[in-house]
């Protein structure tokens, strides 16, 4: 008898109990309510991204061609083809150079050029719309152009300056290490506005009072930048590297529109690769396996790349 005063004593009142009970509905109401707004998201994830992620992976064990859905299965031929085959490989070796390049690149560039803009000077605003404009136009539509500048004839824009002072044309889209510089070249200068401004916006939420007591302290601008500036800077730093290198692994539109992935396979991308072979050739199989062999390597590029941001990060914190 006793026991069972104590074990009902031990129990919270009703109107406690009744309360945890509201709170636990309310709780799975709230739940219900974050995931109705969250279902057409989802709906569209797996109808854009995890349904073809799926179709991709079974036709890369396949000999579909893109027409007939009469396929025969093939195992793992097509993943033997894509690693045998040079034009693929080049293709590799040139999107990881322009990757880490353009990533190296622009954040070396863009990182003064932050802290230049935001100084006070006559003409600050135009000088960062001016910047930030030539991030504007597509990739696409600035391969178009510069190809017309950098072309390798005589009426190229750069080869037509210099043979005014006597020099011959340079073959800048004919020669394989010139057209892999120009390729890059034109993906740095274009990327450089817009980087800038992102790491303007986060100079500008660094508080005031840290630069004014380090200048009591007798700091100079070199350190104030090294134990100020820079650790401030880490969070973007971490997003423009990561949108940088997703971005360059990525990249179809600039090589293709100027050089067409040539002259042989100098600019040749993993992109052009699996659209050329996918689609142009109609070997889905070959390509689909393509498209996942990248698929994984990206993923591991990219969050080895966030791990190496985010230790980085810590230790500057």
């Amino acid at each position: 008898m006793s026991e069972s005063i104590a074990a009902a004593r031990s129990l919270p009142p009703l109107n406690e109990r009744a309360y945890r009970k509201r709170r636990r509905m309310k709780g799975l109401r709230d739940d219900l309510t974050s995931f109705w707004f969250l279902l057409p998201i989802l709906a569209v994830f797996v109808v854009l991204f995890l349904v073809p992620l799926v179709q991709t992976l079974i036709f890369s064990f396949t000999d579909f061609n893109g027409y007939s859905m009469d396929m025969n299965w093939v195992g793992l031929d097509n993943y033997r083809k894509v690693f045998s085959d040079s034009s693929t490989l080049q293709g590799l070796g040139f999107t990881i150079l322009y990757a880490i390049v353009v990533m190296v690149g622009v954040t070396v560039i863009a990182i003064p050029l932050a802290v230049v803009l935001n100084r006070k000077f006559i003409g600050r605003n135009f000088v960062r719309s001016l910047f930030f404009f030539f991030s504007v136009p597509s990739l696409a539509i600035m391969g178009m152009v510069w190809k017309y500048i950098f072309s390798p004839m005589k009426t190229g824009v750069v080869n037509s300056v210099l043979s005014i002072f006597g020099v011959d044309p340079v073959p800048w889209l004919s020669n394989s290490k010139l057209a892999q510089f120009c390729v890059i070249f034109i993906a740095i200068w274009a990327q450089i506005g817009w980087h800038a401004t992102l790491y303007l916006a986060f100079l500008q939420a660094i508080p005031a009072d840290l630069y004014e007591q380090a200048t009591v302290d007798g700091a100079n601008r070199f350190q104030q930048f090294v134990h100020i500036t820079l650790p401030q800077l880490m969070p973007g730093i971490v997003t423009s590297t990561f949108l940088l290198m997703s971005g360059g692994l990525k990249v179809y539109d600039l090589p293709f529109t100027m050089t067409k992935g040539g002259p042989g396979y100098s600019t040749y991308t993993v992109t052009q690769s699996i659209i050329q072979q996918g689609i142009g050739q109609s070997q889905y199989g070959i390509g689909s396996a393509l498209a996942v062999l990248f698929f994984i390597a990206t993923g591991v590029v990219v969050f080895l790349q966030m791990g190496i941001s985010n230790l980085i990060s810590r230790r500057f914190q």
